[in-house]
């Protein structure tokens, strides 16, 4: 028989992490912000005929999105 506990814990860690959490949490807004970002995500939802049409695979998609800014 297995236990779980699904109470979260009441002292102050909580208090210690914040910053912590509040700065990824920063982090990751930024990062998905950014529009490159966002264009690496509309070129992944399309299905790999729309990707061929474009002279696109899957698997190139991130250097296509990136390789202005970085070489790549």
């Amino acid at each position: 028989m297995a236990l779980a506990q699904t109470v979260k814990p009441s002292f102050g860690w909580n208090i210690m992490t914040r910053p912590f959490v509040a700065l990824g949490n920063f982090l990751v807004a930024i990062g998905e912000a950014n529009s490159r970002v966002r264009a690496t995500r509309v070129l992944m939802a399309m299905s790999d005929e729309e990707l061929a049409e474009r002279g696109l695979k899957r698997d190139q998609i991130v250097q296509h999105v990136f390789s202005e800014s970085f070489y790549i």
